[in-house]
């Protein structure tokens, strides 16, 4: 049986990464997040490593074409350590644009690894996310963005490193403003795509977080 595949999507803020940890924890599962693997493109010193630093840093999104270089870097790289001997994978917050949700149903095709795919749209409105994201810190040491939401509100360090805390600098009401737009005229595409094949779920993402992580587990069940 093939490994099963997870996609997380939602609008900036809905706790994407905090749901994808728990479900990594629950089914074992291998993550893959577009902001770690440009992290890690980052430390490389050479041109698309320093531009890639540049861009990210004003909030800008990097190409479509160094996004799927990177998953395909990473599948690769699974398949030649595990072939199919795992419990799955996990993508948080990709594919963000309808070209992505193509490239990455080719490269799951290629993989042999499209039988068992399920989408999970964390799904809360855009005043909701406007008032997280004006809240929301990030670890100025290992760059984990932490939500503001239930326990992490009151978070004094990064509870991955112990880095110290700060607003982002983009997080600006007309640079949130912008990004929102930005999510709603590109992801919707993105989940009329997987609705249309059958393979959203989508969950109350304004509730506690436990309450959204039972609602995904009944969803899957």
């Amino acid at each position: 049986m093939q490994p099963q595949i997870f996609i997380i999507l939602g609008r900036q803020g809905c706790g994407k990464g905090t749901q994808a940890e728990l479900l990594v924890k629950k089914f074992n599962l291998i993550y893959i997040g577009s902001g770690e693997l440009l992290r890690e493109r980052i430390k490389k010193s050479d041109f698309t490593g320093r531009k890639t630093e540049e861009v990210t840093t004003q909030g800008i999104l990097v190409p479509t074409s160094l996004i799927f270089q990177l998953w395909i870097n990473r599948l690769e790289e699974i398949k030649q350590q595990k072939d199919d001997n795992f419990p799955g994978i996990i993508f948080d917050g990709s594919p963000r644009k309808l070209v992505e949700a193509h490239l990455l149903d080719e490269a799951l095709n290629w993989y042999e690894w499209d039988k068992n795919i399920k989408v999970l749209l964390i799904d809360i409105s855009r005043q909701e996310a406007f008032n997280r994201l004006t809240e929301r810190r990030i670890c100025q040491q290992c760059g984990q963005s932490i939500p503001y939401l239930d326990h992490y509100k009151t978070l004094k360090k990064c509870d991955q490193c112990g880095g110290n805390l700060e607003t982002r600098a983009d997080d600006t009401p007309e640079a949130i403003n912008k990004r929102l737009d930005w999510s709603e005229e590109q992801l919707t595409p993105v989940i009329d795509f997987y609705e249309k094949k059958g393979l959203l779920v989508r969950v109350n993402g304004e509730q506690p977080i436990e309450e959204v992580h039972q609602e995904i587990i009944n969803a899957l069940q």
